[in-house]
Parts: structure tokens; sequence; C-alpha cells
């Protein structure tokens, strides 16, 4: 069997797919094809891991019939695939399916995708896990595990080695990465004075170090954090080149991630760290990742969630009101538990 499977766009969604991902290789097997559709970053995402054995990349940025479009469909049909199975809840993807020559089109059928799927999969309030598992079940896949995964390669891994060296980063698993920021907008963002807080008093409370993550917008903020702090034990990554390689290899090494709901939450989830999330305008429930050393924080106010990019009501209470000690006495419960978990 060949079998396209078109790959969600967040990242956070991409690592969410990976036990649907797991399960499809298991069903075309060894001597099948499983070929991943998908982004440019996506692949980044997923460098390093077992299950794609080809990867078709396109742009979302083209208007249908963009030549750039019109490539990553030529690929398809050069594939010759013989199902495709869509992660995705677009129009274009599924028009994309239906271009490939697929005779068997599997995924979602909201609105005008009914026409280009035949095999119709309604995943109802299921969260984002499950949901992609109901879609590979409706393809023929056996029951699988929720469990997240990701891997890592060797360039990765030396460029973890080069900003532990540059920065001075212990080796001895005493360093906790924070994420302070998300590609969604800023109402995920926990205020920089809490994070700072936080990663001074893990700095002189329990001597550890802190590794503030961040992405090209985020580098002030990370900036901030550090400066606030004012310990030569918390760094960032702020001066470097941040590819999410990099971010994945930092927090597989880490002993402990604190994030916002974004994409590396699921990074730390993946490799198997306790991981403190903090949400604000998204709900805990429709990103649930069945993981017992997660421990999701939210206020639970009226106004939650919105599910909106910046605070409507322009108090961000949801996040600001997030007490540093709340969010303290969490994280140093997830190190003990990762110290009782590995004795």
């Amino acid at each position: 069997m060949r079998l396209a499977v078109f790959l969600p766009n967040w990242i956070g969604d991409v690592v969410m797919a990976t036990p649907a991902l797991r399960a499809l290789k298991k069903m075309v097997g060894e001597q099948g094809d499983l070929i991943g559709v998908m982004r440019p970053y996506v692949s980044e995402v997923l460098a390093g891991s077992p299950w794609l054995d080809e990867e078709i990349l396109y742009s979302p940025k083209v208007k249908s019939g963009d030549r750039r479009q019109s490539g990553a469909i030529a690929k398809l049909r050069a594939a010759r695939v013989d199902m495709a199975v869509l992660l995705t809840n677009s129009l274009r993807t599924g028009w994309m399916a239906w271009r490939s020559g697929a005779a068997k089109r599997v995924g979602t059928a909201r609105d005008l995708r009914r026409l280009l799927m035949n095999v119709r999969v309604d995943t109802g309030a299921a969260a984002t896990i499950d949901a992609y598992l109901k879609v590979a079940y409706a393809a023929g896949c056996g029951i699988e595990s929720p469990h997240l995964e990701l891997g890592t390669t060797s360039e990765d891994e030396t460029a973890a080695d080069a900003v532990w060296k540059a920065l001075d980063l212990p080796n001895d698993n005493r360093v906790v990465v924070m994420n302070s920021g998300g590609a969604y907008g800023a109402a995920k963002h926990w205020p920089a004075e809490h994070f700072a807080a936080v990663a001074r008093r893990l700095a002189h409370e329990e001597n550890l170090h802190v590794l503030v993550n961040c992405g090209p917008a985020e580098r002030d903020i990370a900036r901030a954090i550090v400066r606030r702090a004012d310990d030569r034990r918390v760094v960032s990554l702020a001066e470097f080149d941040v590819p999410l390689g990099l971010t994945k290899a930092c927090i597989r090494r880490s002993r402990l991630l604190l994030t916002t709901d974004s994409g590396p939450r699921f990074f730390g989830i993946a490799f198997g760290k306790p991981v403190i999330s903090l949400f604000g305008p998204t709900s805990p429930e429709h990103t649930q990742t069945h993981y017992n050393l997660e421990t999701s924080l939210t206020l639970a106010l009226d106004c939650q969630p919105c599910v909106k990019r910046t605070c409507p009501l322009g108090h961000h209470a949801c996040m600001r009101d997030l007490s540093v000690g709340q969010v303290y006495g969490e994280v140093i419960h997830g190190l003990r538990r990762s110290q009782s978990a590995a004795a």
C-alpha cells in the first residue's frame, strides 16, 4: 500500500497527530510507503521520527492553480497513492487529495469537503489526539495508544551541545526549560515578570539552571525574563538561531518544562518530561493529552475560554492572575515527581 497522509499545520497539532502516524505506519507495514503531505516547517517537527517514507511539501500561501500547489499535486499523482488520509479540515487539502487520484480519501467532511471525501469521518467533540485517531481507524488502522512521540536528529543534538557549552549549562539534569510565548497570539502569554520570578526562585532555592526558549518573535520577551531574574543561572536562546530541531533537543535534555499552551508544550510531553502548562484563552479539554506528568493550570474564569488572540476585555486576567506562588508550587511538585519516577 502507498498511503498519503495530509498533516496538520499548527506545531502542537502535528505532535498530537503522532499516534495516528504510528497507527498508519503499522497499517502500511514495512513493505508499504507512508507519504507525508505537509508544510515545510512540519517536516522539521517530524525530523528524527521513523514513520514517513517520503515527504511532499506545499506552501499554504498560494492560490489554487498556482504552479507551486500544482507541483505538489503532480508529485502526489506521480506517487500513485492508493489512499489519502486527511488529518486536516481545509477545503484546500481536500481538493489536493481529490486531485491526487487516490481511490480512497478519508477525512472529516464538513461543507464542500463532503464532495471530496468518500470515507467521511465524524469526530464530534473528541479531543484533538482522539479525533486524529478516529480518522486513522476509519482508514483501517488497529487500535493505537494516544502516547505522543518525537525524535531528534544528530544535527539537532549537536546544536544543543553548542548551546549548553555557550551558556555554561550543566549536564546533570539540572536545567528547567521555560517557554513563554506562542505563535497563536499575546492572549496566551504569561507575564515576563511572573516567569522571571519563578526562574529566580528555582535558581536561588533549588540551585537549578533555567533556559528560556523563544521563537524569532519572542526574543525580547526572553531577554526581559533573563534581565528581571538577574541570576547567572537564568539564560535564554534569544541570541541564537532557533530552528524547531534545536528547541526539541533542548527540551529533550531538560528536567521539566514550564510552558504556555503552545507548540513546545507538546515537545515536552512527547519526550516524557514533567510539563506545567498555563492556560488562558484556550481549554485543556480540547487538547487533552492523556499524559499523567502534565499539570494544566487554569483559573476557569467566566470569560474562559474565549479562544481569542488578544484579550477582548482588555484585562488579560486569565493569565495575569495565575500567581507566581501557584505556578512555582506546581513546578516544585513536578520536579519531585520526576525524582520519584527516576528512583
